[in-house]
This record gives C-alpha cells, structure tokens and sequence, in this order.
C-alpha cells in the first residue's frame, strides 16, 4: 500500500521517469467525462501470462507489491468499487480502503472515507459474516434482479433492483452520485459488462507466469466477445506489466 514501501515503476510507455502507482495516475489525470447517463467504469484486473485470472483459485497469488499498489490507489479514487457476488465470497471482501494515506487521499480529495461498495447477485447468496458485510461503517448496494433481501447485518444494504445493468448503472448515477467506477470481476460480470458496453476503460496486470492446466479461468467468461482496446500507457515492476487501455468498443466479425 502507498503509506511505507513504496514502489517505483519502470515507464515503458509513453517513457519517463520511474513512478509510483499514485505519481502514474495522477500523471494520467482523471478519466474521460462521465456518461451523462451512468458512471465512468473502469475494469481493473490480472492474469497470467498465459491468461488464467487465477492461481490456486485465487487472484492475490498472481501479483507483486506494484499490483497491489495500483490496486489500492485505483480503489481510492473511485466513487465506488464493484464485484460479483462470487468475487466477493471467494476473495472475502473487506472494507474497500483501509490504509490510512489513502484515507487521508481520499479526504484530501472530498470523498468520503470509503467507497459504495456495489455487488451484483441474483441469488443474494451472501453470508452476513462476509467482512464487507460485519463492517458497520460499510455501505453496500445490491444490484439484482430478487425481490428478496440479504439477512441482516452491520453494514447498511441498499438495492437497486431490475434485470438490465445498464438501468441500475444510471441509478447508481442519479441516486448514489457515482461518477466514478471501478469494477474487479469476476469474469462472467466482465462479459455481461462488454457485452452491454459499460466499460470505458481497463487495467490489467499482466503476471509474469505460465501455469498452463487444462480448462483455465480468463478474465472474460462465457460466449466469445470481440472487443477492441487502444493502450493508453504501460509499467513494469518485477517483470509484472501494467497497461491502461481505452475500450473502443465491440467488433463485428473476427479482428484485423
């Protein structure tokens, strides 16, 4: 995290000093302007070289301290922070900013000590000791298509109910004020996401191993989507990279 141990990046693109993760997206400034009609969202996400999202089942094995920088200093500058329901079982989500220089960022800036957190279920399967949850100073919306509620617990629940993504992003627009996205998977919400063109851009942390197997895990899920990308920037730290995408959108037929 940022507060001891920072990490410096080697800037391959465009070149430039080294850098920290705060000092590359500051540098990069703040996103393009919202949509009039729903939040900027930015997938943040890493695999492995041979594109499998997951070691052992989880992310956290894949990635360096620069990872974990980035990732920290990506979520301290969102509005909210977004994750399936299964991501946020398997990964025990927790409160979404903890480090006290990222808090004190974060107050800096005018927001508020920490993010909406914003989780997709249709199931609502989410136990009440999942820490997000036994958080009290945590505030959660639902995104689902149920009518029904999670059990009761410290953090404050809030739903935002209806079958199409797009829909409730312009509610957590206009209800919620998020302007400002970022969205950590997993990958069955990242091909829903593409397929209803609601990512603007992307942060992918690319691991420096090969972990072949059979059936692997990629960061989108599902039925094939095309979808072409514009690089905007790209780090490296302990040969892990770190690249800034633009989406451009989705591609009839097979890419050039």
């Amino acid at each position: 995290m940022e507060s001891g141990g920072l990490v410096h990046f080697a800037r391959l693109l465009p070149p430039g000093r080294p850098l920290t993760a705060a000092d590359w997206l500051d540098e990069l400034g703040p996103p393009a302007p919202a949509p009039a009609d729903r939040p900027h969202v930015a997938l943040n996400m890493i695999s492995s070289l041979d594109g499998r999202a997951t070691l052992a089942g989880r992310t956290a094995a894949l990635g360096n301290p620069g990872d974990r920088q980035l990732f920290h200093a990506l979520r301290a500058r969102a509005d909210a922070v977004m994750a399936g329901a299964q991501t946020m079982r398997i990964e025990r989500y927790g409160p979404i900013v903890r480090d006290p220089a990222l808090l004190a960022l974060r107050a800096d800036r005018g927001l508020p000590a920490q993010p909406l957190a914003v989780t997709v279920s249709r199931s609502l399967r989410l136990d009440p000791d999942l820490p997000i949850l036994a958080d009290p100073d945590s505030h959660v919306v639902v995104l689902t298509p149920s009518d029904g509620e999670l059990p009761a617990c410290p953090a404050r629940v809030s739903y935002l109910r209806g079958p199409e993504l797009g829909r409730l992003f312009g509610r957590l627009r206009a209800e919620f004020g998020v302007r400002r996205l970022v969205t950590e998977g997993g990958p069955t919400l990242n091909a829903e996401l593409l397929r209803s063109a609601l990512i603007d851009e992307v942060f992918l942390s690319t691991s420096p191993l090969l972990l072949g197997g059979p059936d692997p895990l990629t960061i989108v899920a599902g039925p094939a989507i095309t979808t072409r990308l514009d690089l905007l920037g790209l780090l490296e730290h302990e040969s892990h990279l770190f690249a800034r995408y633009r989406v451009l959108g989705a591609v009839s037929g097979p890419p050039d």
